[in-house]
């Protein structure tokens, strides 16, 4: 038998496994919890939301975990606490609560949502699982920017949103191709033998 999925505590870092990808939250209490979501995404949207890739936007939305896990397993990860100290509860979920509803900037490499709820908890903006250089363990600046910018060191990532965008569009593009050629194929077989 499973054990049961512990009850989240306010201020914990809720992990969803979402099929290509973990989606992050943070928890606020009363079953809600504050995430990064593409303008256009509903709540459980799942893999859908792997379409964050393609946006330089994102809302801080409020939502029922419940809802914004949608059928996908999701865990309490607080995984940065032997390394960082998670910053006083009350001061986590005012700092999220404040943000609800603002449009941010949404880098897959520096401003996703890992990042996102990593500030809220540690004051520190990371994602172990956006860039290359992951493994070496690089902080950068956090949500902080998202009210006074601040300069950021893209430099330190061998890509970018926008290169991600490209090579999805280009393999969409591709893929279109492909499909469309296969189905001429087909009409000029099937036409071919008809006439045989």
């Amino acid at each position: 038998m499973r054990a049961p999925i512990p009850e989240p505590k306010p201020g914990d870092l809720i992990e969803i496994f979402r099929p290509f990808y973990r989606h992050w939250a943070i928890y606020v209490g009363d079953g809600y919890v504050v995430h990064l979501a593409p303008p256009s995404e509903v709540a459980g949207a799942g893999a859908a939301s792997v379409m964050s890739a393609l946006t330089d936007k994102a809302i801080v939305k409020k939502e029922l975990l419940y809802d914004v896990a949608g059928s996908d397993k999701y865990q309490v990860n607080n995984k940065h606490d032997d390394k960082y100290s998670p910053l006083p509860c009350s001061k986590i979920i005012q700092r999220a609560e404040e943000l609800v509803g603002q449009e941010v900037l949404y880098k897959l490499t520096s401003e996703n949502c890992e990042h996102f709820v990593n500030e809220l908890r540690y004051g520190v903006a990371r994602s172990d699982q956006s860039s290359p250089l992951a493994s070496q363990d690089l902080d950068h600046p956090g949500i902080s920017s998202l009210s006074f910018p601040q300069p950021r060191s893209e430099d330190l990532y061998a890509l970018n949103t926008h290169t991600v965008r490209d090579v999805i569009i280009a393999a969409s593009v591709a893929g279109m191709g492909l499909a469309a050629m296969s189905l001429i194929g087909v009409m000029f077989s099937r036409n071919k033998r008809q006439k045989q």
